[in-house]
């Protein structure tokens, strides 16, 4: 028994020694072809979102101050002008928070916070099918599973009982192929979610800062 065995491991090695990485692809089966959009989606949205959150978090570490110096000699418009100049969802909240300034607190907060909804909202977009291919991509694998073992069971019922490693390995290919492509899809895009909404959090938490900061600046006195 263990001499079939070690026969049986040491043929598939052999075998899977010959293979190219085409010739197993296509041994997996039409799941295959899903699966590797999903994978391309993944990189796709993974890079894209990476590079967006990265500009977004780029910010002077002196805008703050330049903003309060401006506000401090009632220089609205240059403050309002440097905002659009940043370009960042931090200048686009401040900005707003400016353009509000003589109007009562609560509104200029409320100002702030709706902007500051909407610019992380731009940023998590893509993030919810990054998570479903993370969670649907080792699922069809498994699906792949299930049909490849449906169709050796078929395979053998055909031959009328008969084990043949020859006959059975279309399916068992499909099964365990389906299986490696599912995880190798799905892990990456499980880690880039969690990795993508950690960058996002640690950029909301400079947000809330500025905007306090901000907040303080208008209840300071106004130098004159």
């Amino acid at each position: 028994m263990m001499t079939f065995l070690q026969a049986t491991v040491d043929g598939a090695m052999t075998e899977g020694t010959r293979m190219g990485l085409w010739t197993l692809f296509t041994k997996g089966g039409w799941l295959m072809w899903p699966l590797l959009a999903l994978g391309g989606v993944t990189i796709f949205i993974f890079v894209e979102r990476f590079l967006a959150i990265r500009r977004a978090s780029v910010l002077d570490m002196n805008f703050m101050n330049r903003i309060r110096d401006y506000i401090s000699d009632g220089k609205i418009v240059v403050a309002v002008n440097l905002c659009r100049k940043t370009d960042t969802p931090i200048a686009r909240m401040i900005e707003k928070g400016i353009e509000r300034i003589g109007r009562p607190m609560s509104d200029v907060q409320s100002a702030i916070e709706n902007v500051a909804n909407l610019e992380v909202s731009k940023l998590e977009n893509g993030l919810p099918f990054l998570a479903t291919i993370a969670g649907g991509a080792p699922m069809i694998g498994f699906l792949g599973t299930v049909l490849g073992m449906v169709q050796t069971f078929m395979d053998m019922s055909a031959a009328g009982g008969t084990v043949d490693l020859g006959l059975l390995s279309s399916g068992m290919y499909v099964a365990m192929v389906t299986t490696v492509m599912g995880l190798i899809v799905g892990i990456p895009a499980y880690f880039g979610y969690n990795y993508l909404v950690a960058r996002i959090e640690k950029l909301v938490l400079q947000m809330e800062a500025n905007s306090i900061a901000f907040m303080d600046i208008l209840n300071q006195p106004i130098q004159k």
